[in-house]
């Protein structure tokens, strides 16, 4: 093969195992280009979303240039959804789901999610998290896991997969070996998880054992450390993990899919184009990127990267080229998938608003004190949201309770407000709400000092009011609670609705 004819296939060897992002609701030119030239998967975000509708055209645009074209998305439901971000998810998250423990549920709402995401044109949805949430400080994971026990998450990773895929769309369980016992965000640096091998064995991998049984096709890889297995490379870089547990152990042989390669925990260490290249060796078969680093430029880079590190002896020949053979396996599989999906209905049955409604806990005091009767003062205390959730979706009880119960008022405070002083919760929660019923609402009171203290007091001040905590449950002096596990657009609906409904109780 001529010197030219090489640098050409290497080129395409190197694109196919790219998944990049871009910006806009239509395609831009250098990624049709790119599809032409071998880019074989692309990702959706939020940014590229409007409609179903207007998604459907914009995939329809892009497999113009490659029928088999992979797209995915990063579309949890729950907390973390692009597909629904204008509005809020019209499903709750894994957490909702695990505590109902339903797995036909589960199932149920996986199915109805992947005729959504199929009538959209996408082929791959980078979920379910199969992350055990067994450090309740996690900064990232929380209630995107279905919960801390390994059984349970297991079954309904189970569940999530079969219904998802029954759809015509593929999953991908993440991230492997488990991303749920760690304390520090993967998007800024790198995190440890420094349990032993059986504890490991006993606690993390159960649902990834579980994924592959139910005939998932890919899984993505974690940016954590784990020294058990690999004291020097984290996960996404690790030949031991990747390839002697994930693919020897676990008896994996469909994707290995990169977490956001731009990410803080693996880019700070080795920049995007040494991580980029890092991986691939260990035995990740496609790199994901975009989620930040959208632009012509990084796919150039990225290349660049790549095929110098096959001349130069860095990255095996035979790996880039085992990789890119598994890309266009997985897209062959993913577009038969795809065929046979059901018919779609985009409408829906409703099964999203079932899910939420189930997953509510109350306790005593606050079946007692509903159904409010008077228009209340909402007070929603909001956290930072962590780069996975990305910007700020739609959330809450005050808009869905305002429907139910016109004359409701409402603030948002948070909690760089409250430490500057430029809000007081006095004027802006208790005066508004004096002979009024106070509803707070916290999203993981407990892992936010700041609201903890706020609850703390507004409940001293008015220990009639009632709180909606819709993060992970934890001890607060309140009485009255409402429990919704998630703060999806569902999960408040769900509430407004038990607020002033005790029929739905």
């Amino acid at each position: 093969m001529s010197s030219s004819k090489h640098s050409s296939e290497l080129r395409r060897l190197a694109l196919s195992v790219l998944q990049p992002g871009f910006v806009g609701t239509e395609a831009p030119d250098w990624i049709l280009r790119d599809i032409g030239d071998g880019l074989a998967s692309v990702v959706l975000f939020s940014r590229n979303i409007v409609s179903t509708e207007q998604v459907a055209r914009l995939t329809a645009q892009l497999r113009a240039e490659n029928p088999d074209l992979i797209v995915a998305i990063d579309e949890e439901a729950g907390d973390v959804t692009r597909i629904e971000s204008a509005t809020g998810s019209s499903r709750p998250g894994n957490f909702a789901l695990g505590t109902v423990d339903d797995p036909a549920l589960t199932e149920a709402v996986a199915a109805d999610l992947g005729r959504q995401l199929r009538a959209a044109g996408v082929s791959l949805d980078y979920a379910p998290s199969a992350d055990v949430n067994s450090n309740p400080d996690n900064p990232i994971i929380g209630v995107r896991s279905f919960g801390s026990d390994p059984e349970v998450v297991s079954r309904h990773t189970t569940a999530w997969i079969r219904g998802l895929q029954s759809s015509g769309v593929a999953a991908c369980a993440k991230h492997f070996p488990g991303h749920g016992d760690v304390a520090v965000d993967s998007h800024h640096d790198l995190p440890a998880y420094p349990a032993g091998r059986d504890e490991i064995a006993a606690q993390a991998l159960p649902p990834f054992r579980a994924a592959v049984a139910a005939g998932v096709r890919a899984v993505m890889s974690g940016h954590l450390l784990v020294p058990a297995y690999d004291p020097d490379l984290p996960a996404t870089l690790s030949r031991r993990i990747l390839q002697g547990l994930l693919r020897e152990e676990l008896g994996f042989d469909g994707l290995v899919v990169s977490d956001a390669i731009e990410m803080g925990a693996v880019t700070r260490r080795y920049g995007i184009d040494g991580a980029t290249v890092k991986a691939v060796a260990a035995g990740v078969d496609a790199v994901c990127v975009g989620g930040e680093s959208a632009e012509e430029a990084t796919v150039a880079l990225l290349v660049k990267a790549l095929t110098a590190a096959v001349t130069g002896g860095e990255l095996a020949e035979e790996r880039l080229a085992g990789a890119a053979d598994r890309v266009r396996e997985f897209a062959r599989w993913s577009a038969g998938l795809r065929a046979a999906g059901a018919a779609q209905d985009t409408t829906g049955d409703g099964i999203g608003h079932v899910a939420a409604r189930r997953a509510l806990r109350l306790t005593g005091a606050a079946r007692a004190a509903l159904p409010l009767t008077a228009a209340p003062h909402v007070v929603e205390l909001a956290p930072v949201t962590n780069m996975a959730i990305g910007k700020e979706t739609p959330w809450g009880v005050a808009g869905p309770l305002a429907e139910r119960l016109p004359g409701t008022t409402s603030v948002r405070v948070r909690g760089q407000e409250l430490e500057e002083g430029t809000v007081a919760l006095e004027s802006c929660a208790l005066e508004p709400a004096v002979g009024r019923p106070l509803v707070i609402v916290a999203r993981d009171a407990a892992r936010h000092a700041w609201m903890s203290r706020a609850v703390t007091g507004l409940t001293a001040a008015r220990p009639d009011a009632i709180v909606v905590e819709m993060g992970l449950p934890g001890a607060t002096t309140a009485e009255a609670q409402i429990f919704t596990h998630g703060a999806s657009a569902a999960s408040g609906v769900a509430a407004a609705e038990v607020l002033t409904d005790t029929s739905a109780l």
